[in-house]
């Protein structure tokens, strides 16, 4: 009786050990499923585009030139498919915009134009016949200009942006952590074009991209001088074995250096515009003023004066 109970409990004792064992290899992996869960969760968040009600509007209004794309791509001038598809790639593709949607948006304003030219020559409008030709062309144009200053801001927002990412990015990497979870832990803090491009850079490494490919993509999407430099130094950093939290530092100070440089440029550029205002705006109203108020103090006090006389 005693041996059965001492059997019933070293297979209590058995079962029950391996009982916890289960149970702690299910807490693992439910804690990896978590975070995995939470990995994918961030790069959605990341690769998903923010849009105000305004984009969203002007983003459905945009659908209608789907229906003037292939006429677009004929009337192409100034605008050549892989140059839209650069300036597109450029300013994050706004506005759910595509090269054929890009390509009838031109068209769509170019008929736009048109109308209005039209209501002004049935009103009678001074200059209204020209405006039949002008409206068309500075539509089209409208468009193409648009664009392109909407990659160039782009490009200046990315600039700014990178000292501050760097300096984080600088600061999680010494700590230990490894380059993509520094990535996804950081990237999804900051808003606009940092967050967007290096988010879909995470989404191509998670695919099986290779890194120094995805870097090569990264760089041909933008042209701002501090970001190719930033790329540059990354991929040889990659090459020559450079610790990257080292790379991410030596970086931030020299975009800092920059940034004060262009800070310079600007306000050096801004002081001859200031006196062009002063010179030509300011100063004229001020003796304008001053002027007005003498001759209207001179009339006042030699009022009498002018009343003797015409009596």
């Amino acid at each position: 009786m005693d041996g059965m109970f001492v059997i019933l409990l070293v297979m209590a004792m058995f079962f029950l050990g391996l009982g916890f064992i289960n149970l702690y290899k299910y807490l693992v992996y439910k804690q990896q499923l978590r975070r995995d869960l939470k990995d994918q969760t961030v790069k959605r968040n990341i690769m998903k585009k923010r849009m105000s009600r305004r984009e969203r509007l002007l983003s459905q209004m945009f659908e209608y030139a789907d229906d003037f794309s292939h006429i677009g791509k004929r009337i192409n001038f100034y605008s050549e498919d892989h140059d839209v598809k650069k300036w597109l790639m450029k300013a994050g593709y706004p506005y759910k915009l595509t090269v054929d949607r890009f390509q009838g948006l031109k068209i769509l304003f170019m008929i736009i134009g048109l109308i209005f030219a039209g209501i002004g020559l049935l009103l009678g409008l001074p200059f209204s016949e020209i405006g039949v030709v002008l409206y068309p062309l500075i539509s089209y144009a409208i468009v193409i200009v648009w664009m392109k200053n909407k990659a160039k801001k782009r490009q200046e927002e990315l600039s700014f942006q990178l000292p501050d990412f760097l300096d984080t990015m600088s600061v999680t990497l010494q700590a230990g952590v490894n380059l993509n979870q520094a990535l996804r832990d950081i990237v999804p803090y900051f808003e606009g074009p940092i967050q967007e491009e290096f988010g879909r850079f995470l989404q191509e490494v998670s695919v099986g991209v290779p890194r120094h490919e995805a870097y090569r993509t990264l760089q041909s999407r933008n042209d701002s001088k501090e970001f190719q430099i930033l790329i540059k130094s990354l991929i040889q950093g990659e090459r020559l074995g450079v610790p990257i939290s080292q790379t991410f530092h030596q970086q931030a100070e020299e975009m800092r250096k920059i940034k004060k440089e262009l800070i310079k440029e600007k306000a050096a550029k801004a002081s001859p515009k200031v006196t062009l205002i002063t010179t030509f705006i300011v100063l004229p109203s001020s003796l304008v003023l001053i002027g007005g108020l003498m001759i209207i103090n001179m009339f006042s006090q030699n009022r009498n004066i002018f009343q003797l006389f015409l009596n």
